[in-house]
């Protein structure tokens, strides 16, 4: 397990994951690890030490990140289901860019433990699957407490499979106005969802258009967690950090600590994270850090506003298709600009946590397209149940 980065490689876990363990006690086949964003630190699929990975449908372009080798195998049918991490979107952001289904579940439901952690407030970990019935199946596996995760603090557990029947008859979807028109939206991206939230219309579900108008603000308040919780806590910390009851992989943390004595092979998307967090650390004494994590509850306040009416959000996963890999000498503001331009609507459900799952809607260019549903917390059986109602609607390659 190196976690995409150089600095890892040759590290040997001693430890199986709760989710690992849970894989194979329900009978589940492990046949290999893959490839990520160095320390998942990248929305792209360009920082791994050893090399890019590319779109599973277009040569050349981003599989998205930081899960990015889950996406590729997952699409191109090498497995039947993978695991990703999602602190900034890194499960959807992959599933929307190789056109499958991932889904972010409630912050705590799943256990994290025995994961390569980034933040505890922000760390996810969840299925990505070719079909909507194999995510539920895999959550039904890897969900509910373990006693070891402070990130657990009553997970309420559903069998997600029964579901997935029930249609979306009677469910209200509000399609949130904000997560379209962002100054990198592509327009064919916006119109293809606009046509899936159409599609559930037709299906049965009441659609509306609807204002979340801090929705614009959570990537603001999504980054300085980002930026000084990671920079604190994976790195500084060595990944294990303190101020918090759990399992401690000691053995992760003293191999990862070697980053200190190798730090010019961090990836420059990392290393700017880390500058940046540092920089807020030591000149605003974590000011900014603690304000946004006030904010995330004004902001999970705000959808849970919205979710007072609908059972469901609904907006583009990311607002463009997949990007070009930058080139091995691309100047180093697009080497950044292809790591974070996209996060824009996945960030903000890291920061509040409410489940959120990417389902593939069209494809434009030979690329795909991602629709992404959002629940209540707690409430992933109602994402699945649409997110099956529409996988049925037809190829989604044809929509």
């Amino acid at each position: 397990m190196m976690n995409g980065a150089s600095t890892l490689e040759g590290y040997i876990p001693d430890i199986d994951a709760t989710i690992v363990t849970r894989i194979l006690d329900a009978g589940g086949t492990i046949v290999g690890k893959t490839h990520c964003e160095y320390f998942c630190f990248s929305g792209g699929s360009h920082t791994n030490a050893t090399g890019p990975v590319h779109n599973p449908h277009k040569m050349g372009y981003s599989a998205g990140g930081s899960s990015s080798g889950s996406g590729v195998v997952v699409a191109t049918g090498e497995v039947d289901m993978a695991i990703g991490g999602d602190q900034g979107g890194s499960i959807r952001m992959p599933g929307s860019w190789c056109g499958i289904y991932g889904m972010k579940g409630t912050h705590g439901l799943v256990p994290y433990t025995g994961v390569m952690p980034i933040e505890i407030t922000l760390d996810h970990t969840g299925p990505m699957t070719a079909t909507v019935r194999d995510n539920a199946l895999l959550l039904e596996v890897l969900a509910g407490a373990d006693g070891l995760d402070p990130r657990q603090y009553a997970p309420k557990v559903a069998n997600y499979t029964e579901a997935l029947g029930g249609g979306v008859k009677g469910l209200r979807i509000g399609v949130v106005r904000e997560g379209f028109g962002h100054a990198n939206s592509e327009g064919d991206v916006d119109a293809k969802v606009k046509a899936g939230a159409e599609m559930l219309r037709k299906l049965g579900a009441t659609v509306d258009e609807i204002s979340v108008p801090m929705h614009a603000l959570g990537p603001a308040i999504w980054l300085p967690i980002a930026a000084e919780g990671g920079t604190e806590f994976m790195m500084k910390g060595n990944g294990m950090g303190t101020n918090w009851r759990g399992l401690y992989t000691t053995s992760l943390l003293d191999a990862h600590s070697a980053w200190k004595y190798r730090a010019d092979e961090l990836s420059d998307s990392l290393k700017i994270t880390m500058l940046l967090g540092h920089y807020f650390t030591k000149h605003y004494r974590g000011h900014f850090y603690s304000k946004a994590q006030n904010l995330s509850r004004k902001l999970r306040a705000a959808y849970d506003q919205a979710f007072a009416k609908y059972d469901l959000l609904l907006m583009p996963t990311l607002p463009m298709k997949a990007t070009p890999l930058p080139p091995p000498d691309a100047p180093r503001a697009l080497y950044l600009q292809r790591a974070f331009e996209m996060i824009a609507n996945t960030a903000p459900f890291d920061a509040t946590g409410h489940p959120a799952m990417t389902l593939p809607c069209g494809m434009s260019d030979g690329l795909p397209i991602g629709l992404m549903l959002v629940g209540k917390h707690f409430e992933e059986s109602t994402i699945y149940r649409a997110a099956a109602a529409f996988e049925g609607a037809g190829d989604w390659k044809k929509m």
